[in-house]
């Protein structure tokens, strides 16, 4: 879904007010002197001059206007280099702001947190200043998602957990956002949240706060509030969604008794987040005063798990949402996958089975000659297999006589020697790896902390392999997992895997069939052996299997150190 025009996001803050840049709770409609926003035009200002096929910096194509207003507009536009879309800020250069955006975008695009539209360019040139931004288009403003109820208490969970973790980075490099409305969290496709307009948004309208991270704070909270209920927490309308009636004494109504049914750890989350000016929390829990706070009591939430797929007939029971199980995987491996339109379809009655009717009947003479000479075939091997049987017995048996209807000698029973280990038994034995390599096949770049491997490999449990951090245990949902390829340098009889880890990891046994004798580079490479979740985890095959290549397939992320990140300290493979 293409990402929602700014314009329209623009009026509807507008209709809620912004009471100077603060989180909107008044609603007011501009004087006739001011503009869509409620600020005033700045004296000398005008909109630059632009229409749909301008080029800036002969590079970036305007293509359509999507706000206009307060001496600046935005554009969807497309980078002719690079041949995509990007989102343009345009102002004239002698507007009163335009050195404040300039540096806002600058700073910015700095952090380069992948939780945030990413600023691009910004640039002073021919008496404009321009910032140019990603132009997500498969994302849905958190607007548009709320337009048909509530969201699910888990993608609620992964909102707020995403958008406070963003944040909480943003502030810790000093910059804040304050213009955190629902339309500026967006949704993506893979199920990502990102914030768009960092510092950018609040410098093109001028506005500011004493306590940035207090401010940024109680837009969260709001936002978690308008997810889990479909209300704004204020009484005026605003950004689509109704407001609410406040408390008798002045504060806000808490969440889980504006809506039955609200998940009440995330009600109490949002009440603690909006603290300020006369809410009061609906717990005894301490407020949140920062982004960061916000992270730790997120953190501290018991676990709120994923809905339960809609077709659970579609995955296999240890699946990876539609990889093959391979030669390792549960028999018959994964089902295949089913399409919405085909669970959807009416079902058929079922008939009996019956029978197939026998071929018919040979007519006349013809049928009476086929019938003998099948008959007298018959008779003929009855008689041989009878001879056959009396010549065994009348030789005592022998086992060196020829015999059976194929006349073939038999072979004479294997004989294993006392002390010698038979073939499919574990040893316990030790198996050096030859190599290892970080595994990430659905990232951007495919590279997963690579310098760090060796150290989940020299025995030593105080350094580790650690990955990148996520938004959530599952990834951020931006991924099934990552791990670690070990090379055993031939095919080998593996019969267990042992892995340590800093805090409790969901992780899976996986390998390769032992045809495969090339480092693999995609998961349908693999087949599950087994799996397991916890700090020290041993992961035993049912029998042993021959392999050249194991997957140690981290699924499931602890917190480490404040963020959801994983830390395999040693991994050990046995014969």
């Amino acid at each position: 879904m293409a990402e929602r025009s700014t314009a329209a996001v623009d009026v509807a803050g507008a209709s809620g007010g912004e009471s100077g840049g603060q989180n909107p709770r008044r609603q007011s409609k501009p004087a006739s002197d001011t503009t869509a926003d409620g600020t005033r035009p700045q004296p000398g200002a005008t909109p630059p001059e632009l229409h749909s096929g301008h080029k800036l910096a002969r590079r970036y194509r305007l293509e359509e206007c999507t706000t206009r207003l307060d001496g600046f507009s935005s554009w969807r536009a497309v980078d002719e280099m690079l041949r995509r879309a990007v989102g343009v800020h345009v102002l004239p250069a002698d507007h009163s702001r335009a050195r404040s955006v300039l540096a806002a975008a600058r700073s910015a695009a700095l952090l380069g947190d992948p939780r945030f539209v990413q600023v691009l360019d910004a640039v002073e040139e021919n008496d404009l200043v321009y910032v140019v931004h990603e132009w997500l288009a498969d994302a849905t403003p958190l607007t548009e998602l709320l337009e048909s109820g509530p969201l699910e208490p888990y993608e609620a969970y992964q909102m707020v957990t995403q958008v406070s973790q963003g944040m909480a980075a943003a502030h810790r490099e000093g910059l804040s956002h304050l213009r955190l409305i629902p339309s500026a969290v967006l949704r993506t496709g893979v199920g990502q949240y990102r914030i768009r307009g960092l510092a950018v948004n609040a410098a093109l309208r001028g506005i500011s706060a004493d306590n940035a991270a207090r401010t940024d704070t109680e837009a969260i909270g709001a936002l978690l509030y308008a997810a889990v209920t479909q209300r704004w927490p204020y009484e005026e309308d605003a950004y689509g969604l109704a407001g609410v009636p406040p408390l008798a004494g002045g504060g806000i109504v808490p969440a889980d008794q504006v809506r039955a049914g609200v998940h009440r750890g995330l009600a109490e989350l949002a009440m603690r987040a909006l603290v300020n000016n006369g809410a009061t929390a609906s717990s005894r829990e301490q407020p949140c005063t920062t982004p960061q706070e916000i992270v730790t009591a997120v953190a501290a939430l018991p676990r709120i798990k994923p809905p339960e797929p809609e077709f659970p007939a579609a995955f296999g029971r240890a699946g990876y949402g539609g990889y093959s199980a391979g030669p390792y995987g549960p028999p018959g491996g994964y089902p295949p996958k089913t399409t919405r339109a085909a669970a959807n379809a009416p079902t058929r009655p079922v008939q009996a089975a019956t029978a197939p009717e026998p071929p018919p009947t040979l007519p006349g003479r013809t049928g009476k000659l086929l019938k003998g000479a099948v008959s007298a075939l018959l008779i003929a091997a009855l008689g041989l297999g009878s001879w056959q049987v009396a010549d065994a017995l009348m030789n005592g048996g022998d086992n060196n006589s020829t015999g059976g209807a194929a006349g073939q000698e038999e072979e004479p029973p294997e004989q294993t020697k006392e002390n010698e280990p038979k073939p499919d038994t574990p040893t316990g034995k030790s198996i050096k790896v030859a190599k290892a390599k970080d595994f990430d096949p659905q990232g951007r770049d495919r590279k997963e902390k690579p310098a760090d491997v060796p150290k989940a490999l020299d025995g030593n449990p105080s350094t580790y392999w650690q990955t990148d951090y996520y938004g959530n245990a599952t990834f951020g949902n931006l991924k099934d997992g990552v791990g670690i390829i070990l090379d055993l340098g031939d095919v080998q009889q593996v019969s267990t895997l042992k892995v340590s880890l800093q805090g409790s990891t969901g992780v899976d046994f996986l390998a390769t069939p032992r045809t495969v004798t090339s480092m693999p580079n995609s998961l349908s490479d693999f087949g599950k052996v087994t799996g397991g979740s916890g700090e020290s985890v041993v992961l035993k095959a049912e029998k042993p299997i021959k392999t050249r290549f194991v997957l140690v397939w981290l699924t499931e992320l602890p917190i480490n150190d404040g963020q959801y990140r994983a830390r395999v300290t040693t991994i050990e493979v046995t014969s």
